[in-house]
């Protein structure tokens, strides 16, 4: 079969034939996909260079943690860590039958393919997390990203009463405010000045902060926070992705002298059954709650190409050509 294939730890995957996956469809609860789309993440890349936590080390392997196709059944799934060496981005694949999600029918592949990691991202922060109330006001730290502006859609649709977004691209954030954002804050301000606009919001009251970025961001975040908001009233920071930086620096004041309740969201924090569930919940909302992502579908033979291109803006999505 035609496939991705990562040779060497780092490398740029290359597009060559790789040995196809023997039909084990039921055997041991494995199911044989035909894979349709699978979508070009950050966690795939990091997982793909080995970086990733997550990461299994065999060598060679074809990438791609996710994907949709079709079981041999007819029925159409999305995917989830498929079973080692084989990943998403080949024309076939093995996958845990509990890692495959039946598709609605009005939701196509390709949107299917780019929605589920960064929409689950922060359905699964705010819904395990988070415990999102109806009401409350979530500010998302980093919206202008394929996740974050997802994260804003989302947050409204579980029924947040104030969504605060933070980015870098004016133009961008506001084109948050048409997807719900209520308030937007641009980072490009110099620091006492965006201090100053955090916590102009902490005082008003922030209730969740899905932090996509880390670094210099989050660090004036948790400081406002604890200088800001009310006392002894419970702030979620949940820290979700690290675009910014893998570190911060924070004093131990901010934490002692707050209530700011700091966690993490990502596989390992939240249980796998329970990541599968928030995707299947997504994919339900997606086009009755008319969540917005843009895609760049691109032929499996281009993986080349585009492997290292920005998807900031826009989720590439690998297609294999194979129509359900």
């Amino acid at each position: 079969m035609k496939a991705a294939l990562v040779k060497e730890a780092g490398a740029i995957p290359v597009y060559t034939d790789f040995a196809e996956p023997a039909n084990l469809a039921g055997a041991d609860g494995i199911a044989r996909i035909r894979v349709v789309a699978s979508a070009l993440s950050h966690v795939t890349k990091s997982r793909a260079s080995g970086k990733h936590y997550s990461s299994s080390g065999t060598l060679p392997f074809v990438p791609g943690m996710d994907g949709t196709g079709v079981r041999e059944d007819g029925t159409r799934v999305y995917f989830v860590m498929p079973e080692a060496p084989f990943g998403g981005m080949a024309e076939h694949c093995l996958v845990e039958e509990a890692r495959c999600i039946p598709l609605p029918a009005e939701l196509d592949d390709v949107t299917a393919a780019a929605i589920a990691i960064p929409g689950m991202s922060s359905w699964a922060a705010l819904v395990e997390r988070a415990k999102l109330v109806k009401g409350e006001t979530v500010l998302v730290n980093g919206a202008t990203g394929v996740s974050g502006r997802l994260a804003v859609q989302v947050a409204k649709y579980l029924g947040a009463g104030k969504v605060i977004a933070t980015g870098r691209n004016a133009e961008a954030l506001h084109s948050l405010r048409e997807l719900g954002a209520d308030v937007t804050i641009n980072l490009m301000q110099d620091e006492q000045a965006l201090e100053t606009a955090f916590r102009q919001q902490f005082q008003q009251g922030i209730d969740i902060v899905l932090d996509y970025l880390w670094g210099p961001s989050a660090e004036l975040l948790l400081v406002a926070g604890a200088k800001a908001a009310p006392e002894a009233v419970p702030v979620r920071f949940i820290q979700i992705g690290s675009v910014s930086s893998a570190t911060i620096t924070l004093p131990s004041a901010a934490l002692r002298s707050s209530s700011i309740e700091l966690l993490g969201s990502g596989i390992g924090s939240v249980p796998l059954p329970r990541i599968l569930d928030a995707i299947a919940q997504l994919f339900k909302a997606a086009v009755p709650g008319g969540f917005k992502i843009a895609t760049k579908p691109v032929p499996l033979s281009e993986v080349e190409q585009h492997w290292t291109g920005d998807d900031s803006a826009l989720r590439t999505v690998f297609t294999t050509g194979f129509r359900p």
